[in-house]
């Protein structure tokens, strides 16, 4: 007698994008196995921004109530000088151009969640990276760094920037980076240089510090800092957290305000952070049985704002499609690419829009700014200032309906003959 296997997908990445598909594939029957090259979960990360999809995909995942409890709470923003002394407020209108319903949590926080709501559900693997993939057209073989070779039916990389699985399947990451002009790091800072609910801003030529601290119910993140500077490419590996914070201690040296007891934290911080705005532009985000989703497919940098929320939705459809394609992975990813990719072309126009706007490289154009600022609350056309960036903001976060996918569709069955050696419940598959 023939037995009757469920599909096992393979996802490189436990970030955002990778729980979030994870949740979904299982929802469709799949058996889902999630490597993560970090021991444990990564808990650290600078604060993230849900907006109008994304919001619909959170509720559709149930997780809508926890991310509101973890809520960063953020009430208003300010630039300091040199000496600390506030020069400019944002009036709360302007203040992120949020709207009702739109979310801003730690993405920490919002790891945790994911994790949680799939731990009891998936196979999560921690402490392993995947270091080869062959493609059979009926499944991927996978090797990994220190993990039993194993058979899978698909495999997604969900792996970020500077993703192991688009490399394996696609090249290197050359051929897809486009550097869009700035550096940022992020890192948490002892709770004194920064006030609970606030964001401080200090502007010089080229460069720009924020420091905030959540005020949420659970914004145990704690204080957090994150610096941006203008330059071109730079050589530099992105494991290696020291030649980054020299190259940040470089391009800060001389700058006023805390930001020496800043560059001080950013020294022993254990979540520091550091990549260039970076694009990731790929004419197709599969092959064969590989698919890429979030930042590994399509980066649009943080400068966009957006790249929480077009994993959370990528992983809704990807999985969606996936389920109404009865499984063929040929015609799912296709319509899965058919449907982002005017989402994910949006988010990153108005990212390469917002990185000259967030580091002015003239003290006259930041002066300009502090005055604009200071002028707005009085202005009769504050309103439309205000209506017009949270426009610009939600039309990105809107470019694209989420089609009602069926989650009661069961995943399409396998037998023991097309799955090989695929054992179920995350057991081995081969030595």
């Amino acid at each position: 007698m023939t037995s009757t296997l469920r599909p096992h997908a393979l996802i490189s990445g436990a970030g955002i994008g990778g729980p979030a598909l994870a949740y979904w594939l299982h929802r469709y029957g799949y058996a889902v196995t999630v490597v993560e090259r970090a021991p444990v979960l990564r808990t650290g990360g600078y604060k993230v921004d849900l907006r109008g999809v994304a919001i619909e995909v959170a509720e559709r995942m149930g997780v809508l109530p926890e991310i509101r409890r973890a809520s960063t709470d953020m009430r208003t923003g300010a630039y300091v000088n040199d000496d600390g002394r506030r020069v400019a407020t944002l009036p709360a209108d302007i203040f992120g151009a949020r709207v009702d319903g739109d979310d801003e949590i730690m993405r920490g926080d919002l790891t945790r969640i994911l994790h949680d709501r799939t731990r009891g559900d998936v196979e999560y693997v921690f402490g392993d990276s995947i270091s080869s993939l062959t493609d059979d057209g009926t499944g991927v073989d996978v090797t990994f760094e220190r993990g039993t070779p194993r058979r899978f039916d698909l495999v997604v990389g969900a792996d970020g920037l500077h993703s192991t699985v688009r490399r394996l399947a696609f090249g290197d990451e050359s051929r897809y980076l486009r550097h869009i002009g700035a550096y940022i790091a992020a890192f948490s800072i002892p709770g004194e240089l920064a006030a609970p609910g606030e964001e401080l801003y200090h502007l010089t030529p080229g460069r720009l510090v924020c420091t905030y601290s959540a005020s949420g119910e659970r914004g145990a993140n704690g204080a957090k800092a994150w610096l941006s500077f203008r330059s071109p490419r730079l050589e530099c590996d992105h494991r290696d957290a020291d030649g980054q914070r020299a190259l940040l201690a470089a391009a800060f040296e001389g700058v006023g305000w805390q930001v020496p007891r800043l560059l001080d934290a950013s020294r022993t911080a254990a979540d520091f952070y550091f990549d260039g705005l970076d694009l990731i532009e790929m004419d197709r985000w599969s092959r064969g049985r590989v698919v890429l989703l979030g930042d590994a497919a399509h980066c649009a940098s943080p400068a966009s704002g957006q790249g929480t929320g077009m994993a959370l939705v990528g992983a809704y459809v990807l999985a969606g499609e996936l389920a109404a394609a009865g499984g063929d992975p040929r015609t799912a990813f296709a319509r899965y690419e058919a449907e982002m990719r005017p989402y994910v072309t949006a988010n990153q126009r108005m990212a390469e829009k917002f990185v000259p706007q967030m580091t002015p490289t003239s003290r006259a154009a930041i002066r300009f700014r502090h005055v604009m600022l200071r002028m707005l609350p009085h202005m009769p056309w504050k309103n439309y200032v205000a209506k017009k960036l949270a426009e610009d903001v939600q039309r990105c976060a809107h470019a694209i309906t989420l089609k009602p996918y069926d989650t009661r569709r069961p995943a399409p069955a396998l037998t023991s003959a097309q799955a090989g050696t695929f054992c179920p419940g995350g057991a081995s598959l081969h030595a």
